[in-house]
């Protein structure tokens, strides 16, 4: 494999309420997640995330599997509801302390702390009200970001300010998939114009607390049509549209794409009136960053029948796929990368893979080893692929793996591992994958 050039960041990700567990303990809130998982039928084998990985309990072992495997940065999410349980007013001072410590052991282990204010569990006050849905959430968002800047500005390498926004749009709000489990279609598109409201008045927010680095992480996906039919074609250029340029667009043209308007509009002119003049200035606060999150690509064919928009996801022939049953396609990171560089141009800022993992069911053999060569050869391929899009012109800084450790993986309970640590949840033991040892090696390499 290449070489990467000195400074290139290399780290691991994960989410807090997918790791944290600890949710009624140091003053934390309610999540609009506590409520989803605890809501029979919504999560498989009626599983929650209340304990998940002990990440709050065990942060320092963590740390030191991070340190052993060789990271310079380690990307994690902070929960709203342990900042502010209620989403708004009074700051909970043991949650941010806890962020503290977590911050403070990352730099003892010379590892760089990136940070992601917003990765879905929004306290449940704020979804009582209204959730994304609600303008004031965009403002709540603003003053949340301001109190966490405040207080890890000076340490933190880099925060993120929400994680994909258009999968929470989807599934939270549009299908009712994920939390909060609203089912709108595309009548949820004001959740989707708040969160970039919101993504902007924090990013002003952060700055003013003396924030050095600021960007989002979002989602990413080339389009393929499954078909050679007009329809198949056009509906293609909506799934383009919806998933890639609606979250995009406004960030860094200062505008909504046309296409996406057009669809939205043809759904109900009135969604459109949540666009308020300045809305897009807001949202256009410039970046130092853009966070790439790429599994992979939608192979999209027309069918009217279909509940998602008239659009049918399609299964890609002749291909490996993961047990989550998604495609391996390195070559669709390198499209995505290349892809960002030549819409944006030099509006484009610096690009870092913020995830990119796979899930494959995972055991413990007898003899205490994990032997995961799905994922060693997932991530080779897909750092190659990384390396190809640098080669193509594309300014990459960055490649995080998904995730360090197996967790509660949405409405997939435990079902899914995509860690390159395996945690047995029963007893909470860590045991460091075949894929843990190879990017072990790998990074003493690059060094």
């Amino acid at each position: 494999m290449a070489h990467f050039p000195s400074g290139f960041v290399w780290g691991a990700a994960t989410a807090s309420y997918q790791i944290e567990g600890a949710v009624q303990e140091g003053g934390r809130g309610t999540s609009v997640w506590d409520t989803f998982a605890h809501t029979p039928g919504r999560i498989k084998g009626g599983e929650t995330g209340d304990v998940a990985c002990d990440h709050y309990h065990r942060y320092r072992e963590d740390v030191a599997l991070m340190q052993a495997l060789g990271l310079n940065a380690y990307r994690f999410s902070i929960a709203w509801p342990r900042v502010q349980p209620d989403g708004r007013g009074r700051v909970n001072e043991a949650g941010l302390a806890f962020y503290d410590r977590l911050v403070d052991e990352l730099l003892g282990a010379d590892i760089q702390p990136w940070a992601t204010l917003f990765h879905w569990d929004l306290p449940q006050a704020l979804e009582d009200s209204g959730g994304w849905l609600n303008r004031d959430t965009a403002h709540r968002f603003e003053e949340y970001a301001f109190l966490v800047g405040a207080r890890l500005a000076d340490r933190v390498t880099g925060f993120m300010t929400l994680n994909e926004t258009y999968i929470h749009f989807l599934l939270g709000y549009a299908l009712g998939q994920h939390a909060p489990g609203r089912t709108l279609g595309l009548h949820a598109f004001p959740a989707a114009h708040h969160q970039l409201l919101g993504h902007g008045l924090a990013v002003r927010a952060l700055r003013e607390a003396g924030a050095r680095s600021i960007g989002i992480a979002n989602n990413f996906a080339p389009v393929w049509p499954a078909g050679e039919r007009d329809a198949d074609l056009d509906a293609a250029n909506r799934v383009d549209a919806l998933h890639n340029h609606l979250f995009t667009d406004p960030l860094l043209r200062g505008e909504y794409p046309a296409l996406a308007l057009d669809i939205v509009q043809g759904t109900d002119p009135a969604l459109l009136d949540v666009i308020l003049p300045g809305d897009l200035a807001v949202m256009a606060a410039p970046l130092d960053f853009l966070g790439v999150n790429y599994y992979q690509p939608d192979y999209v064919k027309a069918n009217p029948a279909s509940p998602t928009f008239g659009i049918e996801l399609g299964r890609l022939p002749d291909r490996d796929y993961t047990a989550f049953g998604w495609p391996v396609v390195p070559e669709g990171l390198t499209q995505t990368l290349t892809g960002l560089k030549a819409r944006y141009g030099e509006t484009c800022p610096p690009l870092y893979v913020t995830e990119s993992g796979c899930s494959v069911n995972d055991v413990v053999d007898q003899d205490g080893r994990v032997r995961d060569d799905f994922r060693i050869r997932y991530h080779e391929a897909h750092i190659d692929a990384v390396q190809d899009a640098i080669t193509q012109g594309a300014e990459v800084r960055g490649y995080f793996a998904w995730s360090l450790m197996d967790n509660f993986e949405w409405a997939e309970g435990y079902s899914q591992r995509f860690g390159l640590v395996h945690v047995d949840y029963a007893t909470q033991v860590r045991t460091p994958k075949d894929s843990y040892r190879w990017f072990q090696n790998f990074l003493r390499d690059q060094a």
